[in-house]
């Protein structure tokens, strides 16, 4: 009997997506139009819309995403509380640096992306309670 070799999804490279949030906007506003601006590190690998709400960030199958966040004003809090995307293409896990309280989230691109594969980040601002998630939607791009 003669078992197929499974097919595992490698880990290509890392992809670090930033996001920067004006939370005294943010929370002024009640969303995040106009005051979340997002960066990744794939710029020469093609990714667009740098410092927009609509990055579209250029990955394959086996790349690794890294999702962090910060605040524009250094005094208030900014924390992501989820990432919405098709778990067919990734599922993203929240994970804490070890020794400290500062989070991060991250997946791994399962399948290439046959068309733009959009997703919403919704992020703890401040003290509201209830989380703002962008109106604008980032893409994921093969």
């Amino acid at each position: 009997m003669t078992t197929k070799p499974r097919r595992e999804v490698a880990a290509k490279r890392p992809i670090s997506i930033t996001a920067v949030v004006d939370a005294v906007g943010a929370l002024a506003a009640g969303n995040l139009r106009g005051h979340l601006y997002l960066y990744d590190t794939n710029k020469a690998g093609g990714s667009t819309g740098f410092g927009s709400e609509e990055l579209q960030t250029k990955a394959q199958r086996g790349d690794q995403l890294m999702w962090n966040c910060l605040a524009l004003e250094c005094e208030a809090f900014v924390a992501i509380d989820g990432i919405v995307i098709d778990s067919e293409f990734c599922e993203p896990e929240r994970k804490v640096y070890p020794g400290t309280d500062v989070a991060y989230w991250t997946g791994t691109v399962k399948k290439a992306a046959t068309g733009p594969i959009p997703y919403q980040i919704k992020f703890k601002v401040g003290t509201r309670d209830a989380p703002i998630t962008t109106t604008l939607s980032p893409t994921i791009v093969g």
